[in-house]
């Protein structure tokens, strides 16, 4: 009895066996490596531009006056002045305004992030009549100017007699906050179901305790990075601090910065870099800590869920 062979076809193993992958993947082709390097070098080169000026103003607070008025502006310090660090800290008070800051920044951030969430959660979670009117008058709310506000705030804070403290910068703060807040918390709930919710409500939980028990646990990412934005622009603003701190003892970390002087008034810009650096890197360092985070909350409100 005839046994049939099989066919040998050109180019197969003799022996049967798998033909053995390529142990060399394919090379992209050539205009995709160009255009890979180009975007390498693009990214270089704003790092470069981002991280140059820091550690420009680093090098600077280590200069002494001299150094600073005598040499080249990019020379390194002829003597690392690591004292001007401890100069800004007494002398120029930095301590101080950055508790102030923080007695002003930190209360207003809890009042706008609480009345901004529950607010956000009215506006998107339950239904009533004239939530869209409202949304739209806390978006008008944004497009108002911070410089028009300022006068008429000046004269019922002295009629009403809280001039010489902090509220001012708290209620201010808290005021000119709140828009934003709304606005983005409003739009992180859209990812949240509502089933959830009416799940709650049918179990007898009341609104009060859906709330605080479902949404909050819920958009706590989208609550931190909300914060983060605005820390940022309470902790940076120059113009509602300086307008309603005219005592030097409630003058918080930028008006230190732009009032800051030396012994006999003289301007010493060793340690006036130091306490710029102290300002910038210990913001520097909260936002590296939370990035993850920042950007889950980011990413959380742009798609819903």
């Amino acid at each position: 009895m005839a046994i049939d062979t099989p066919l040998k076809t050109a180019g197969a193993p003799s022996g049967g066996g798998r033909v053995p992958a390529s142990s060399a993947a394919p090379r992209p082709p050539r205009h995709r490596r160009i255009g890979r390097l180009w975007v390498k070098i693009v990214v270089a080169l704003l790092l470069a531009i981002e991280i140059y000026p820091l550690i420009w103003m680093f090098l600077t607070s280590l200069k002494s006056n001299n150094d600073y008025l005598n040499h080249s502006t990019w020379s390194l310090p002829t003597h690392w002045e690591w004292s001007n660090y401890g100069e800004a800290w007494t002398t120029g008070n930095i301590g101080l305004y950055i508790q102030n800051s923080l007695l002003a920044v930190l209360p207003a951030l809890a009042l706008i992030l609480l009345l901004g969430t529950a607010a956000g959660f009215a506006l998107q979670i339950m239904v009533w009549k004239g939530r869209s009117l409202t949304l739209l008058i806390f978006l008008a709310g944004m497009m108002v100017p911070s410089q028009m506000i300022l006068l008429p705030l000046f004269t019922v804070y002295f009629q009403a007699g809280l001039s010489g403290t902090l509220w001012p910068l708290i209620l201010t703060y808290t005021g000119t906050g709140l828009p934003l807040t709304v606005f983005m918390m409003a739009t992180y709930y859209k990812t949240v179901p509502r089933e959830l919710f009416e799940a709650a409500t049918i179990d007898g939980a009341s609104i009060l305790r859906a709330f605080w028990t479902i949404s909050v646990p819920m958009v706590r990412n989208a609550i931190l990075t909300v914060g983060l934005v605005q820390f940022f622009f309470i902790w940076n603003d120059l113009l509602i601090a300086l307008t309603f701190t005219n005592n030097q003892d409630l003058r918080t970390i930028q008006v230190g910065l732009l009032n800051f002087t030396g012994d006999f008034g003289a301007t010493q810009y060793g340690p006036l870099f130091a306490a710029i650096c102290i300002n910038v890197f210990g913001t520097l360092v909260i936002y590296l800590f939370l990035n993850q985070k920042v950007m889950k909350g980011l990413t959380s409100g742009a798609v819903k869920g």
